[in-house]
């Protein structure tokens, strides 16, 4: 079997604890490239919070793409042209901002210039958001928001309050939305169509790769949808249990360049 493209979650997978990439996972990309396979960063996170791993993985180059926002957006990493781009509409954001207060947790939403909340006590995962991705935050009322492109909505919170949360979510949205945990502090919220699955099958056809050629490394349930599409799901040691049942293969821990291990035992081998 010829893989010729593999999709890869960032946290818990590409990187380690310490949110670095080793040497090893460095040299497997690299090396993966070299041969010709497709390597496509596929994460919750926004275009501006990848760029300094595409640009250290040398996957800013002509024919290198990304996935970003769960696979609301699709997009050429050196032109920065989009392929897909699947957003909320501003009726959905005061839907979901109400729903946030009713809920009692915090909520921002996101676009691909800054994190906008309605908290003036902003709260502290907004905090640890905007850091993580080197992104601004902005305090802005509903009314403000009528104009904005957003791309996704993120129910941030402790975990305790936001398990809470989520279990009195009311049907109509679980309907409505595509709901996933991607933390245990996390829970974000995508349109409908938008998902790390759709948007592999949707570049892999642009690309004319065959399904049967892919691969994608994850680890949390935001990548549940991209590891049930691909022929050869792919679950980090330090993985969720559940997404285990699903996996073709387990790799290492992120910690032990789980995804180099991949590439080597599994590709290029």
């Amino acid at each position: 079997m010829t893989i010729k493209l593999i999709a890869i979650d960032i946290d818990g997978t590409l990187i380690n604890n310490q949110k670095e990439i080793t040497d090893d996972v460095y040299d497997a990309i690299q090396d993966a490239k070299q041969a010709g396979v497709k390597i496509v960063i596929t994460t919750g996170r926004p275009f501006a919070g990848v760029t300094h791993l595409l640009e250290k993985l040398n996957l800013k180059e002509n024919g290198d793409y990304v996935i970003t926002f769960n696979g609301g957006l699709v997009q050429e990493t050196l032109t920065e042209n989009e392929l897909i781009k699947e957003g909320l509409s501003y009726n959905d954001y005061l839907d979901l901002e109400w729903l946030s207060r009713k809920l009692g947790v915090h909520m921002h939403a996101i676009t691909k210039d800054g994190i906008y909340t309605t908290n003036k006590n902003i709260g502290k995962y907004t905090v640890h958001e905007a850091t993580l991705l080197s992104m601004p935050i902005f305090y802005r009322t509903p009314e403000e928001m009528a104009n904005k492109d957003i791309i996704k909505i993120m129910f941030i919170d402790e975990p305790d309050i936001l398990d809470q949360a989520i279990a009195n979510i009311p049907e109509r949205f679980q309907k409505k939305y595509g709901l996933v945990k991607s933390q245990p502090f996390y829970l974000e919220v995508v349109n409908k169509k938008v998902s790390k699955g759709n948007a592999i099958i949707h570049l892999a056809e642009t690309l004319g790769i065959d399904m049967s050629e892919t691969m994608a490394i994850g680890d949390e349930e935001n990548d549940r949808a991209m590891l049930e599409v691909v022929a050869s799901p792919v679950v980090m040691a330090n993985g969720n249990p559940n997404l285990k049942k699903i996996a073709k293969y387990i790799t290492k821990s992120n910690e032990e360049s789980g995804v180099a291990y991949a590439i080597r035992q599994w590709v290029l081998k």
